[in-house]
């Protein structure tokens, strides 16, 4: 049993660190953001910055920053299920060492992201929307990384991976947080998996 205001203190805890490591991340990384950006913009036709609706926290639609890894001309769908052929040379790269993900720590900071949580989902991802609903895990703010991420979790199966987030949801800690941001920077996990 945690004693009164633990949840509340804890949850306070989180944003405190998501604030200052964010801007933290902007202030120290905001050139290699820009730096990327270009050479995302040099390698292929379209913008260096790629922005998507994604469902967050308590279900509310929100605009996620990204570095763009595709061709302009490809179809919006979960990254999951986008063929490989679909990202580009740099993208892949990019998303080999996770650097796609940068412009995020702006999402962190305005709030409408944490570091660690469910990774967000396109609107059109109904079956995963419904089964986050069902198990709570809408309440959480969307995550740059998260427990299905570094688990190697097939994006592809909504329930297998609600019930993950889940399970994350229920036993989140700060100390946990820091362990799966560690374990995301080693390179554990796949993240989204991209369908070959």
């Amino acid at each position: 049993m945690f004693p009164a205001g633990f949840s509340g203190n804890r949850s306070a805890m989180k944003r405190l660190f998501d604030i200052v490591a964010s801007l933290g991340g902007l202030v120290v990384l905001g050139w290699l953001i820009v730096l990327l950006a270009v050479l995302v913009r040099r390698d292929s036709a379209g913008p260096g910055l790629f922005r998507q609706e994604r469902v967050g926290r308590n279900g509310v639609p929100f605009t996620c920053l990204k570095l763009r890894t595709m061709r302009i001309d490809t179809v919006s769908a979960a990254s999951h299920d986008t063929p490989a052929s679909a990202v580009t040379a740099l993208g892949a790269r990019l998303r080999r060492w996770k650097l796609d993900e940068l412009p995020q720590l702006w999402n962190v900071l305005k709030g409408e992201m944490s570091f660690v949580g469910p990774r967000p989902c396109l609107l059109i991802q109904r079956e995963l929307i419904e089964e986050r609903r069902r198990r709570g895990v809408l309440a959480l703010r969307p995550g740059i990384t998260g427990l299905a991420q570094v688990q190697g979790i097939d994006m592809r199966d909504p329930v297998r991976l609600a019930e993950i987030d889940a399970r994350y949801g229920a036993s989140r800690s700060f100390l946990g947080d820091l362990a799966l941001i560690l374990r995301t920077v080693a390179g554990g996990g796949q993240g989204d998996r991209v369908a070959s």
